[in-house]
């Protein structure tokens, strides 16, 4: 088992791929100890995929000061906080992907993201278990 730390600079897509270094066969299962923040395999091509990823989930859940969330109760953390909770429960915190000899078995054009939903910059932990 390790984890990997990550530094954000506030919300958006961060690869991490180049990263995750694996030995022999089997999956690999990523983890996120965060829970304002999120796991994601992307397109890692063209940077717009991420852009329009982020905008998205901003406009599905905007930040408590905006009137349609006038319900959230929670948000003595500031306004990103809820919602930034909302979207981790609604993005994965966990991945898995096979690895074979050493590599991760991911597509061309895929990455792995950790998607910080926070306004201010964060470190972020992620655990990598491999089973074979």
């Amino acid at each position: 088992m390790q984890k990997l730390t990550l530094q954000t600079q506030g919300p958006g897509l961060y690869e991490f791929t180049d990263r995750i270094a694996v030995t022999g066969s089997g999956l690999l299962t990523l983890f996120v100890q965060h829970t304002s923040c999120s796991l994601v395999i992307q397109e890692n091509a063209d940077p717009e995929v991420q852009v329009d990823l982020q905008n998205f989930f901003a406009r599905l859940v905007p930040p408590a000061t905006d009137p349609s969330m006038s319900y959230l109760t929670h948000t003595y953390e500031g306004p990103d906080d809820m919602p930034a909770h909302i979207k981790a429960a609604l993005l994965p915190t966990q991945v898995s992907i096979p690895v074979q000899n050493g590599k991760l078995m991911l597509g061309t054009w895929q990455g792995v993201y950790l998607f910080e939903h926070r306004d201010r910059p964060h470190q972020r932990n992620v655990v990598l278990h491999m089973s074979v």
